[in-house]
């Protein structure tokens, strides 16, 4: 049985033998072969070749795309940089002013350099895997990507005051976040991740206000176009996990802080959820501490649909050894 079908039976909640493994890797896969993270972040065919490699090494179960949170923010429009060994950069805001959010105009996702990199990715990683383990895309959740725009300061304060500019421009972003969708899942992604960070800042009415809605109709589009959705708030979301519930989404990462338990008794049996390790445990502790711990979660998950992940992105430090510990533990 090849990963893809694995993937697929765990969805549908059958029993697979084992507990899935997807670490999120960026700056560790850019490292892996020696490129600059610059490399991995620019070029879809490095970011491609470093993630079907450290795949190999670590047996991971799902690849994917992710790489920087700047790939929306460049079609629509702001320059990028690419410092050789840190996360690209944003180089200025378009959006200073509710005339700007109302002049702001929705990219081509196929006419700009960066997104089509992304759609390139999925397109190479279908050739090379033929369909036998799931490709993961990356959108930027709608709050995320209008930080991204206009500060995330700026951002937080007009949620407090001005609904007329927030709505504006969360609306924009979310209409480029499902073009953006649609373009990966027709280039070959099964899974689509969208990051929404930013929403674990933000109170629960503040996100049912503003953000549950808008969530959900980026999840129900890519369900339409047919592929599954994993949702990345990273941080402590206990507090919006009542809301996220009914939202249909496939696969919910969980953070280190953030009870295992208590997401399961809140969120149910349907959704997977994946986590939940510490990434600064797993660069910092022994092969052996690594796989006790982990162990341990994937005993208490035994029976649910779980895949085993840290919370957030794996450091770049991380011994390699480390994560061939995590693999060990959840087989």
């Amino acid at each position: 049985m090849n990963k893809s079908e694995l993937f697929n039976r765990l969805v549908n909640g059958e029993a697979i033998g084992r507990t899935l493994f997807r670490p999120i890797l960026m700056h560790f896969a850019a490292r892996i072969s020696g490129n600059t993270y610059g490399e991995f972040a620019s070029d879809y065919k490095v970011l491609v070749a470093n993630n079907l490699k450290a795949m190999e090494k670590v047996d991971a179960d799902m690849v994917g795309l992710i790489s920087d949170p700047y790939r929306e923010t460049a079609a629509f429009g702001t320059k990028i940089s690419f410092p050789d060994e840190e996360v690209p950069r944003c180089k200025g805001l378009i959006v200073e002013s509710i005339e700007d959010a109302k002049a702001l105009k929705n990219p081509d996702v196929y006419k700009n350099t960066r997104t089509v990199d992304r759609i390139k990715g999925a397109e190479l990683f279908q050739k090379e895997l033929k369909g036998e383990v799931p490709v993961i895309g990356w959108i930027e959740g709608p709050l995320a990507e209008a930080c991204d725009l206009t500060g995330l300061s700026n951002m937080l304060l007009q949620l407090m005051v001005d609904p007329d500019f927030s709505n504006i421009l969360l609306d924009k972003c979310m209409k480029t976040a499902k073009d953006f969708a649609e373009a990966q899942i027709i280039a070959g992604c099964d899974i689509i991740g969208m990051g929404d960070a930013i929403c674990s800042q933000i109170d629960l009415d503040t996100y049912n206000s503003y953000i549950k809605e808008r969530h959900r109709e980026i999840i129900d589009l890519i369900h339409e176009k047919g592929a599954k959705v994993k949702l990345h708030i990273c941080g402590d979301i206990a507090h919006l996990l009542p809301s996220l519930a009914d939202l249909s989404v496939d696969i919910l990462d969980i953070d280190h802080m953030v009870d295992l338990q208590q997401s399961y008794e809140i969120l149910g049996k349907d959704i997977i959820r994946c986590g939940n390790i510490d990434p600064v445990f797993v660069m910092d502790k022994t092969p052996e501490e690594v796989e006790k711990a982990c162990k341990g979660i994937v005993q208490k998950e035994k029976g649910r649909k779980f895949i085993l992940s840290a919370g957030c992105e794996i450091c770049v430090d991380t011994p390699i050894i480390n994560l061939q510990a995590m693999r060990t533990a959840s087989l």
